[in-house]
């Protein structure tokens, strides 16, 4: 089952328990020595920042696919995020230069921390708080350049947008396994996103979402509803779970979602945000006879948030969620601070998935 690391910082003590945190994710995603301490300093640098400028956040830590899938297999990365409800920051730009500190810290800043990340991302509202994200593979990619190209239709005519997927996810009562898993897979032309929400929380439910990740990854090339009945098959015998799935073609510009249970959907569309609906069930356990699936178009303003029932029932999407382009696992982060607070913390294992159209200038 995979470990997600969930660490409050409130005081110092705790910036030394974020390092070893990002050692022991990247012990799990195989980092060498190199890369292991670029992820320590990162992590140690986020987390004296959320005390030093927030009074305090949330570090999460993770090990996860890549935004955008290659063909073929693809190294895992060490997702560092950062989340608080402090002041916010008026300059971002400035607070991304190399060596810019308003305090005395390790002197790295947070422009070495986008340096050291093979992505780094960041987003700051003054008034309600700041989302960093970063993400640290095996080896140093290089990051500048035209976003991949999405494929020619053949015809001439419009082309789908290239895409991108991040999630976010925080085991309850910081629990080191959560019941909640998302997954993102490519076959061809074809990308699929899953988010799984085990019953319950804790061990079991991790074995369930778990499993239904594992074996997802055997089925990429088939559409959700028929992938959601192999999964029902290879989720029998754990407690179940409810099980979302969004595929894209990218060739076609078309989006399927087919889902079991109450894992959330909400595709953007124009100006105004479409629900997806799940069928009632558990998959593993309950299956519907008929599994309906929704098709619909992708366009360069497309968003699709997939969102377990850690989100309170009263949350609805930000109508600005993701504009400007950002990050997928940074809407997913802001969208799970957004709907909490340090006063009321989400109240069960909660898990975010963002599908996202990568931005035709991305550099």
């Amino acid at each position: 089952m995979p470990r997600v690391w969930e660490v409050p910082v409130r005081d110092s003590t705790r910036v030394r328990d974020a390092r070893v945190a990002a050692e022991e994710a990247a012990a799990v995603a195989g980092l060498d020595e190199r890369r292991t301490a670029a992820a320590a300093l990162v992590a140690t640098e986020l987390a004296t920042n959320l005390l030093k400028y927030a009074q305090g956040g949330t570090m999460l830590l993770d090990v996860v696919d890549p935004p955008v899938l290659p063909e073929g297999a693809a190294a895992r990365s060490v997702q560092i995020t950062a989340i608080d409800h402090g002041p916010g920051m008026s300059d971002v730009p400035s607070a991304l230069r190399d060596g810019f500190s308003t305090t005395r810290s390790l002197g790295a800043g947070l422009g070495t921390c986008r340096r050291l990340s093979d992505d780094f991302a960041l987003h700051s509202v003054p008034g309600r708080g700041t989302v960093a994200v970063a993400r640290l593979s095996g080896s140093v990619r290089p990051t500048a350049g035209p976003a991949p190209a999405a494929p020619d239709r053949g015809d001439g005519g419009w082309r789908p947008p290239g895409v991108r997927a991040g999630g976010v996810n925080v085991p309850f009562a910081g629990a080191g396994h959560s019941g909640d898993a998302w997954a993102w897979h490519r076959d061809g032309d074809r990308h699929t996103l899953l988010l799984a929400d085990g019953l319950g929380h804790g061990t079991e439910a991790a074995r369930a979402s778990s499993a239904a990740v594992e074996a997802s990854r055997q089925w990429g090339h088939l559409p959700p509803a028929e992938a959601l009945g192999r999964l029902h098959e290879a989720l029998t015998g754990t407690r179940g779970a409810a099980v979302a799935v969004a595929q894209l073609d990218t060739r076609t510009g078309l989006l399927r979602f087919a889902g079991i249970g109450n894992v959330g959907a909400r595709l953007r569309e124009g100006d105004g945000w479409r629900a997806l609906l799940s069928r009632p069930g558990i998959v593993g356990v309950h299956r519907p006879g008929r599994v309906r699936e929704d098709e619909r178009p992708w366009t360069g303003d497309s968003l699709l948030i997939l969102h377990t029932d850690g989100l309170s029932s009263r949350w609805s999407p930000d109508p600005d969620a993701g504009r400007p382009a950002t990050d997928p696992a940074v809407t997913a982060a802001v969208t799970i601070r957004d709907a909490s607070s340090p006063a009321l913390p989400v109240r069960d294992d909660t898990a975010v998935a963002v599908l996202a159209p990568v931005p035709p200038n991305r550099s």
